[in-house]
């Protein structure tokens, strides 16, 4: 079964902060995220922000169970603990 990634934008500066929650069947995890507009306009490839935050979720599911995905972070950081985020990223949205 597939997570169900919910975003809520809680702050619209710059960075942006979302409220993020990943839901499984055996539980949901909660996280909170910061995304700079330059980051959305250089990765997001045209996509609104709560799809890049989702599209992130997506990629770091792809590679790690929820609960040990960090509960505070900037998007900017994937890239420190995977390489190919960056890449890869597009084929998420």
């Amino acid at each position: 079964m597939s997570a169900t990634i919910s975003v809520l934008r809680v702050s619209g500066g710059d960075p942006m902060s979302f409220d993020v929650t990943v839901r499984e069947a055996n539980g949901e995890t909660r996280h909170r995220v910061t995304l700079s507009q330059n980051d959305l306009a250089r990765l997001a490839g045209g996509a609104n922000a709560e799809a890049m935050i989702e599209a992130s979720f997506r990629f770091l599911l792809d590679r790690e169970p929820k609960e040990t995905i960090l509960s505070r972070f900037d998007v900017s950081v994937i890239s420190r603990y995977f390489p190919d985020f960056e890449k890869t990223l597009p084929a998420y949205f």
